[in-house]
């Protein structure tokens, strides 16, 4: 894929009936179809049949999946909500972009897989990534590192949405509550930490019983993981505020 054929060249005008369609508007009903039935119900036939146009006839736009799909994890890069400028505040700042990520993927199932797979930066993209330069640059790392530490937040906002929705399919899938399954998780663990077989793991389950917060549901949980996943991004030199 070229990434300057794909982002720099716009649509331009083409000779003799105006185009019926879109690049944006075949963006648009790819995500919408993704959203309700899962990356896999995304094609060209499906498309064109919510658009009432020929199948073929949305090559001239999209030449492929590969491409339709970077189009896609762009499009949906624009539902962030940030301001114009990092506040100064890294760490609240950090906080912002990782709730916003988990926000959006959590609205779009598929997209943290898709990251995976993606290849290059669309322009929403990178709004969202300089953004995150300038909040990283308040807490002394450099460009190159600054880089870095957006790809590992971002890669933990869109593992922890993966196990999430996963959690979740699996409780819709057992027929039970998220209560229930949670309450059979701590009594089989209980007797795991019985057995003597797992002395580290025994205390570890003691210390983390012991140290729960009152608030134990998915928002305070993702939470404390983001605070220690922002605490590792600039350990060891950088500035802590």
């Amino acid at each position: 894929m070229d990434p300057e054929l794909l982002w720099s060249q716009t649509e331009g005008p083409r000779r003799g009936r105006p185009p019926a369609h879109s690049r944006a508007e075949i963006t648009a009903e790819a995500v919408a179809i993704a959203d309700a039935e899962g990356i896999g119900a995304v094609t060209m036939r499906a498309i064109a049949s919510r658009i009432g146009a020929g199948t073929m006839s949305l090559y001239s736009y999209v030449p492929n999946k590969e491409t339709l799909l970077e189009l896609m994890v762009d499009h949906v890069s624009g539902d962030h909500r940030l301001p114009p400028g990092p506040s100064g505040d890294w760490r609240a700042d950090l906080r912002r972009l990782a709730r916003e990520q988990r926000a959006i993927m959590r609205r779009h199932p598929w997209l943290p897989a898709a990251l995976h797979t993606r290849q290059t930066l669309g322009p929403r993209t990178l709004t969202v990534l300089e953004y995150a330069l300038g909040a990283l640059e308040a807490a002394g790392l450099e460009a190159g590192a600054g880089l870095e530490a957006f790809s590992l937040l971002t890669g933990f906002v869109a593992g922890h949405v993966s196990y999430e929705l996963a959690q979740e399919q699996a409780t819709v899938a057992a027929g039970r509550t998220s209560s229930e399954l949670q309450d059979a998780q701590a009594r089989y663990l209980q007797g795991v930490a019985l057995s003597g077989r797992y002395p580290r793991l025994a205390a570890a389950l003691v210390s983390a019983s012991a140290s729960a917060p009152e608030d134990a549901g998915p928002d305070a949980a993702f939470e404390r993981l983001l605070d220690r996943m922002i605490d590792g991004l600039t350990a060891g030199g950088a500035a802590s505020t």
